[in-house]
């Protein structure tokens, strides 16, 4: 720190201040009056003490350090003058921090990922995987607007829904409706309903997804009015608008019942009533089994798993239901005949796929579900959570193989699935190896947020004969279609069935 020393120290110090002139004095500080040609010593320290100091005098000019300030204030000019201050106290000096202008910048972004990644390798802390929540996201927003706005209260009851496990709910439901292989080929029993056209699959369609949309609106909204109290104990959570006190618990409710009654009125007035009953089921089996036996026992991951995995078998008796003969389709055979082997994979795909992805997830967070006892693997036995993790990560090459097996997709998905797949049990096997740790939770997370968009559109763009049905409305029919006019039957040919008269080769027998 430097310090403004008086030019009379040059000349001797205080001592030997009071032997230099007036004028002297007079000539190098000019703002010092002359009272006297020889004043005495008193004197002349009553007139520097009468002096001000100059208030344009800017301290942090004199600072070696600009970031810092003095917070003494600096002695007059003639002070050290005074035979009190001859000497130099250097502990005046020191800058405080309380009054410091350096301020801590806040931590960029990539820096703070880098920080994290490089002590999680080296085991000190577990890094966080887990993405915002979305539904806090919106509560941020929603509490930044002015309380009587209408985007407020919209962003609120959107906060109610959990908007990325909406999608996922709709995106497995709709992928399981594309997939169902609609039969082309022509029958002749004159009872079967005649196959849909496109303008009543893309009516199912839309009822399929609003419908599907406004039960899991209904769904997550019970379970946040259920808990908002331990949601308070989470930082996660915290934020959700019930904690919060954006929407009251009376609204919540209000809305839960609404989206469920419009919800389930639009599955049962375009699809079918088996896709309702699983609709309704799934809503109940959420909110009132699920969610309070997170507080009970683990097996809660479990119902979790049945809940996630209801969506896709909505998706295929929806699709199922529109080439349902009459009097055979019962919720039976939708749920157990032979037709529904393929709805059964895709419900067995996302029940597996819930264990990697919410282990690794529920893993960065052990210790805050700890607090607000939920009974979950990772933090009641972490072994068996990476072991149950792993275990159905590998299930997912059989339940894979299994839908080119019974012809719901091409040879084209082996490839896209067995890439996937390979993929999470890598991430899976290093999560198990290493329980967690140096980094392997975050890497199983964003294997699995990426494995299943790749399996399910992959079954979509590999479907058992869409390429057949382009080739044939692009270029015509395909050479094993261009075979005679009729189909024969022993010695009736399918024309002749029909009424119509024999062709010139009605006459060939089969």
């Amino acid at each position: 720190m430097i310090t403004l020393r008086s030019s009379t120290r040059r000349l001797g110090g205080a001592r030997e201040s009071f032997l230099l002139c007036s004028q002297c004095l007079h000539r190098t500080h000019p703002l010092l009056p002359v009272t006297s040609r020889f004043p005495s010593f008193s004197r002349f320290q009553s007139s520097i003490a009468r002096q001000p100091a100059p208030s344009s005098l800017n301290k942090a000019y004199f600072s070696s350090n600009k970031g810092e300030t003095s917070t003494v204030p600096q002695p007059g000019l003639f002070t050290s003058l005074s035979p009190r201050n001859s000497s130099h106290h250097p502990a005046r000096e020191e800058s405080s921090p309380s009054t410091s202008t350096t301020r801590s910048q806040p931590e960029l972004p990539h820096r703070r990922r880098k920080r994290l990644k490089e002590s999680a390798a080296q085991g000190h802390v577990a890094e966080p995987v887990i993405p915002p929540d979305a539904s806090a996201q919106l509560s941020n927003f929603s509490s930044a607007l002015p309380k009587t706005s209408l985007r407020r209260k919209l962003a609120a009851f959107l906060a109610l829904t959990k908007p990325r496990l909406s999608f996922l709910i709709l995106l497995s439901t709709t992928s399981a409706y594309g997939m169902y292989p609609i039969s082309t080929l022509l029958t002749l029993d004159p009872s079967m309903a005649p196959l849909p056209t496109l303008s009543t699959s893309t009516l199912t369609f839309l009822y399929l997804t609003s419908g599907t949309f406004l039960s899991s609106c209904s769904a997550n909204t019970l379970n946040m009015v259920l808990e908002p109290k331990y949601d308070a104990l989470m930082s996660r959570t915290r934020n959700r608008p019930l904690v919060r006190g954006l929407v009251t618990r009376r609204a919540a409710v209000i809305f839960a019942i609404a989206t469920a009654a419009l919800g389930l009125g639009l599955l049962s007035l375009g699809t079918n009533p088996t896709v309702t009953g699983l609709s309704a089921a799934n809503i109940a089996l959420y909110a009132f089994v699920y969610t309070p036996m997170k507080r009970i026992h683990v097996i809660n991951t479990w119902v979790g798993a049945v809940v996630g995995a209801i969506p896709p078998m909505m998706g295929w008796v929806a699709a199922a239901g529109q080439t349902a003969t009459t009097g055979h389709d019962t919720w039976r055979d939708m749920l157990f005949s032979e037709d529904s082997i393929g709805g059964w994979l895709l419900a067995g795909i996302l029940f597996a796929w819930q264990f990697p992805h919410f282990n690794a997830l529920s893993h960065t967070i052990r210790e805050e579900y700890k607090r607000a006892g939920y009974k979950m693997l990772c933090w009641t036995n972490p072994a068996r959570n990476a072991r149950v993790a792993l275990r159905y990560s590998v299930l997912m090459f059989p339940l894979s193989i299994g839908l080119w097996w019974f012809g719901t997709v091409g040879h084209g998905f082996l490839v896209s699935s067995t890439v996937a797949n390979g993929w999470l049990v890598k991430e899976a096997y290093r999560f198990w190896k290493h329980q967690g740790t140096s980094g392997t939770a975050r890497g199983l997370f964003w294997a699995s947020i990426w494995q299943l968009p790749i399996l399910l559109v992959g079954g979509l763009v590999t479907k058992k004969g869409l390429w057949d049905g382009v080739w044939r409305n692009a270029f015509g029919p395909l050479p094993e279609d261009e075979d005679d006019d009729y189909v024969y039957y022993g010695e009736v040919s399918f024309g002749e069935a029909v009424g119509e008269s024999p062709g010139p080769k009605s006459s060939a027998v089969s």
